[in-house]
């Protein structure tokens, strides 16, 4: 990961340097034409069109060539510098990242069930993305049987999101209230928190929707024990609808991260609720290899150096201890520590 924080640390100062090089190169491109325009204009206007240029008048036609001939080469130099900005990019790449893995890999560790288990993994992550048809092409090429079922709650997921990313409710709610029993099991707050959303989004509609949002504050008695204080703020707000919930010290209810927060929030508690992990199982196989690759990578030249090869191949353990912190276990402060299976 710090690899690949370098290298974007790098990229972003060629593309700051190529966006300031484009302002530059307009405006001064703009002032040339707007100078040589105005002396053409001079010209024409004072001597007309065929009569002799005096020595004033060729002096600052001497000077306007020189303007551009200096603008020209300006502009060429800075050209020239970001050139060697991406080249810089490009070491950079070189430096942080080894292109050749492949001594760290064994020959046929991808064969039969392994083979069938990394299609499984990776069919099951399209799901989870909602490239349903990614997946099923995956499906059709390596011959693999996806049993309907397993593919349907990630479809229902996937709509409910994209529903919850362009601030749509309902669908939201409606799962929420099917499945309450279950998310009250697991101490889940995912139902009030719909419902706390869509109280505001009446709320910033103003004095208009006050009846409407004082009936649907009835959908909070369910979960007036548990979140009594929250729902205290909620019907206090409704005393500054006139004047405007932006204008009043309730304005921290109209914070769009909350609109983020739902969606984290609806993922949780959803693939808890399906026993599924929070994070895609290729997501965090693909974290822990980037974080093992380079300290594998050391050990096998070691190995190599000291030529005791055997240690590598005789067992199906590497003899190597690595501690990786995944997205799954980060919000819980744990660490899990793994021996590498090859």
């Amino acid at each position: 990961m710090d690899q690949c924080v370098t290298v974007e640390r790098e990229l972003e100062k060629v593309l700051h340097k190529f966006s300031g090089y484009g302002q530059l190169c307009e405006r001064g491109l703009e002032e040339l034409i707007d100078y040589t325009g105005g002396l053409k204009h001079e010209i024409l206007q004072s001597h007309g069109q065929d009569a002799e240029l005096s020595g004033t008048l060729s002096l600052v036609l001497t000077q306007c060539c020189k303007r551009i001939k200096d603008t020209v080469q300006k502009l060429a130099s800075d050209h020239k510098d970001i050139h060697s900005s991406v080249s810089r990019v490009g070491k950079a790449i070189d430096k942080n990242f080894d292109s050749d893995i492949s001594s760290v890999g064994i020959d046929g560790c991808w064969q039969a069930d392994s083979q069938r288990l990394l299609n499984e993994v990776m069919v099951e992550h399209f799901f989870r993305q909602g490239m349903l048809d990614v997946a099923e092409e995956l499906c059709q090429e390596s011959g693999l049987s996806v049993d309907p079922s397993q593919k349907e709650p990630f479809v229902e997921l996937n709509r409910i999101l994209e529903a919850l990313k362009v601030r749509v409710l309902r669908p939201a709610l409606e799962w929420a209230v099917s499945n309450r029993e279950m998310l009250i099991a697991q101490n889940s707050s995912l139902e009030f928190k719909l419902h706390r959303l869509y109280f505001i989004s009446l709320l910033m509609g103003g004095t208009t929707n006050q009846r409407e949002a004082l009936q649907y504050a009835k959908n909070f008695q369910p979960f007036a024990l548990n979140h009594q204080k929250d729902i205290q703020v909620l019907m206090g707000s409704l005393v500054y609808l006139r004047q405007g919930i932006e204008n009043s010290p309730y304005v921290h209810l109209l914070d769009a991260n909350q609109w983020a927060d739902i969606c984290d929030i609806f993922t949780r508690d959803a693939c808890a609720l399906l026993g599924l992990s929070v994070e895609s199982p290729l997501s965090v196989s693909f974290s822990a290899g980037c974080v093992a690759l380079p300290a594998l990578i050391n050990i096998k030249a070691v190995i190599e150096q000291r030529q005791c090869t055997g240690v590598w191949n005789q067992k199906d353990e590497l003899p190597i201890k690595m501690s990786i912190l995944s997205n799954g276990t980060k919000s819980r402060g744990c660490q899990t520590d793994i021996f590498l299976k090859k």
